[in-house]
């Protein structure tokens, strides 16, 4: 794989995945620029500055590990870190990374069945595997309270004219199904990636619903008897959405939620660029689409899933469905809250092979770094020295 590309001069521009930021931004007290990077930062004082005020994240490779489970199911979606303080005695624990698979084993899109604890360097133990043509989409998370949320976008023969609603299924330690929310209980029409808050005992869950173009929030709480959606609000909708022939459906898909600033990214996929929806913790009505606060051509290329790094900036897959580049192909890219471009990083040279990443909770030492290649059938996790894991 090859390293992340980054900036020093602000005018020579001679490759064109270097690009420069001239930013002030949060960074990490503690990365190793040039041995993760294997790249000498020969830049003038000021270009020197400049790039440790904004820092790229992203280093080289670590572990890359199949996500095909013992059916053969293809095509890995979502990602997720099973979180500190998860419920103990089940078949996953704190630290596991799960995968979702979106195509069952004849690559019909819509059709997986199964989320995957993957073994670093070995085949992954299947957590769950539910009836046939589920279709497992991007939205996977985790609550430490012991449940896992999934998203189901199903399809009869892997075609976007057999689509279907779906559900997001709830699922307890051990992988049995204890919920099922519905479009008519949940508002979901398609529920294509989400995002969490949580705060133990409760919850708020963002979902961007792709086959209407809508995101919306549901209020959760647990306690002794399980998990309860108490509340399902609509906070935003106006994303475009339509049938792909190569990637099923496009529409609003990855959400990450700031909540010191109560504000949800989303990344619209059509319109290829990043919006930001304030209040979204606490809206009681339908906002639209926000703000857009990223749209960048030359380094956006469809975007999809979408996360918050721990220094504070958004790290989103490029899809390729839109504005596709072959020079790009398969891109992570950096980026600031305020819209500035930091790096990118190429998953595969073959295009529309990204799609689901997650970070870890940081810890005092290092963080983790999981995006999956859909292409190759695997997942990457990178391990990135950060010390004083927080912004």
């Amino acid at each position: 794989m090859n390293p992340i590309t980054h900036g020093c001069s602000p005018t020579i521009d001679r490759h064109p995945r270097q690009r420069v930021v001239r930013a002030k931004g949060r960074t990490l007290k503690h990365l190793l620029l040039a041995t993760l990077y294997g790249v000498s930062l020969a830049c003038s004082p000021a270009g020197s500055a400049l790039a440790g005020e904004l820092t790229p994240l992203l280093p080289p490779s670590s572990v890359t590990s199949s996500t095909v489970p013992a059916n053969g199911d293809l095509n890995p979606y979502g990602v997720a870190f099973v979180p500190d303080g998860f419920s103990r005695f089940g078949t996953i624990a704190a630290g596991d990374l799960l995968v979702s698979n979106f195509n069952n084993a004849q690559n019909a899109q819509g059709t997986g069945t199964t989320i995957v604890k993957i073994v670093p360097n070995d085949k992954p133990v299947t957590f769950f595997q539910g009836a046939p043509g589920l279709g497992l989409s991007t939205a996977l998370g985790v609550l430490k309270s012991g449940f896992v949320l999934v998203g189901s976008v199903p399809t009869t023969d892997g075609t976007f004219k057999t689509i279907k609603p779906g559900v997001l299924l709830v699922l307890n330690r051990t992988g049995g199904i204890v919920a099922q929310w519905t479009p008519a209980t949940a508002k979901i029409d398609g529920p294509w990636d989400l995002t969490i808050f949580d705060k133990g005992d409760h919850a708020k869950v963002f979902v961007s619903n792709v086959l209407n173009g809508t995101v919306v929030r549901l209020d959760v709480s647990i306690d002794d008897n399980g998990i309860h959606l108490d509340r399902a609000t609509r906070i935003a909708s106006g994303y475009p959405f339509r049938g792909d022939p190569a990637a099923l459906v496009v529409g609003p898909t990855g959400l990450a939620y700031n909540p010191q600033r109560d504000v949800l990214y989303v990344a619209s996929t059509v319109d290829n660029a990043i919006f930001a929806v304030f209040g979204a913790g606490n809206s009681q009505h339908d906002g639209g689409k926000g703000v857009p606060i990223y749209a960048d051509n030359a380094h956006l290329h469809g975007p999809i899933a979408l996360t918050l790094g721990p220094n504070g900036h958004l790290f989103v897959a490029n899809g390729d469905a839109i504005n596709s580049d072959p020079n790009q192909p398969s891109e992570i890219v950096e980026f600031t809250p305020q819209g500035r471009f930091v790096a990118q990083l190429p998953i595969d040279p073959a295009p529309a092979s990204a799609f689901g990443l997650a970070f870890e909770q940081a810890r005092q030492e290092f963080v983790r770094f999981a995006a999956v290649d859909d292409n190759t059938n695997t997942v990457t996790v990178w391990k990135l020295p950060f010390e004083n894991g927080g912004q």
